[in-house]
């Protein structure tokens, strides 16, 4: 999900590279009997995208408490590291993935890549995120893509900042945004699908018709997006960047907050609250896993209290379990989104596709 999380930095790792994390022992499979008599795998492998980051002390209690040691294997981006499961169907590379949203889902589980599993603490998870009745997937974590703003750029020019997709196409704002494209990037894909649930499947159309006349700026990635062409980001106050509007998530506020030098005492830049899309992210139990036992566990470990409140601050996503607490940099600095824009996974999986297709051929070409 969130590229907010590459900007946060310790993510940093080489795709489709093994990261043991906080083991116990060596790290090897050392096998102990089970109930059977049968060698039993202590380690537990989780498949994600580049961006799966917990504690060191929390993983650790995880690993004493379990009995197992979890090897992460990290595989790039979420769309490069499902397909490589979808590729390996059945001969799973490891026991649970992680990093399915609901972009994505139905892809998942069209294609039958996980065993289902009811995790335990799931009835604590908010209804609104149990996005698959049969348990094939459990849901981890959400968070939202929106519009962030340049807080002291608007101040300078006395012009209240946009807050809706409306708001955005009106003349005041020309040339002012950046967004990412939506056939290579997660969050450019989400702004996207804001504007297909607020519009419908014909009204998006003519607002991105309107929204380019109105001078949208289209790059390839968060990356530049962020760090490059907006002004109110650290990374993008040292690269002159003159957008004061850009596609991010209403966690990046936080994040400037947390890793601003000197640390400021108020983010410097805002969350357009009406533009968003709603992400969540899930993981699931691999079907022909070789640890299956200790998939179980991961999946429990993935709902716990400890590792639900642990999370913000490692991947900047919110929490799914109703009785998390999010860290005060969060309740401080971020902002709650009430009615995010949401699109039914069917419907993404029937026609994400052909919207990407047209929308390139619309603001791209």
């Amino acid at each position: 999900m969130s590229t907010t999380k590459k900007f946060a930095g310790a993510l940093l790792v080489t795709a489709l590279g093994v990261t043991t994390l906080g083991a116990c022992g060596d790290g090897k499979d050392e096998p102990a009997a089970g109930a059977s008599g049968a060698p039993k795998s202590k380690t537990v492998t989780l498949v994600s995208h580049d961006s799966f980051a917990v504690s060191e002390p929390v993983l650790k209690e995880f690993e004493q408490q379990s009995g197992y040691t979890v090897k992460v294997l990290k595989s790039g981006d979420a769309g490069a590291a499902l397909n490589q499961e979808i590729l390996t169907k059945g001969s799973p590379r490891g026991d649970v993935f992680f990093g399915v949203d609901n972009t994505l889902l139905s892809r998942a589980l069209d294609n039958g890549i996980f065993t289902p599993y009811e995790a335990k603490g799931l009835t604590g998870v908010k209804p609104e995120f149990v996005l698959d009745g049969q348990h094939r997937v459990t849901p981890v974590d959400s968070g939202d893509i929106c519009v962030n703003y340049d807080k002291q750029y608007f101040a300078d020019k006395k012009l209240a900042p946009p807050q809706t997709l409306d708001d955005l196409i009106k003349p005041e704002y020309k040339n002012l945004l950046v967004t990412e494209n939506a056939a290579t990037s997660s969050p450019g894909l989400g702004f996207l699908l804001a504007s297909v649930g607020k519009y419908g499947d014909e009204g998006w159309k003519d607002y991105w018709s309107k929204l380019k006349a109105n001078g949208v700026e289209v790059v390839d990635g968060w990356e530049q997006a962020y760090n490059e062409r907006f002004s109110g980001s650290a990374g993008g106050k040292k690269a002159k960047g003159d957008r004061p509007l850009v596609v991010s998530y209403a966690s990046s506020p936080p994040v400037e907050v947390l890793y601003g030098e000197p640390q400021p005492a108020e983010a410097p830049t805002g969350v357009s609250t009406g533009t968003c899309f709603r992400q969540v992210e899930f993981a699931g139990l691999l079907k022909g896993a070789k640890n299956e036992a200790g998939g179980k566990a991961l999946l429990d470990f993935l709902l716990s209290k400890k590792f639900q409140e642990d999370m913000p601050l490692q991947m900047f996503v919110n929490p799914v379990v109703k009785d998390a607490k999010l860290p005060e940099l969060f309740t401080k600095h971020g902002v709650v989104i009430d009615k995010p824009e949401n699109v039914a996974p069917d419907t993404i999986a029937k026609n994400r596709d052909q919207w990407v297709k047209a929308w390139s051929s619309l603001v791209v070409k």
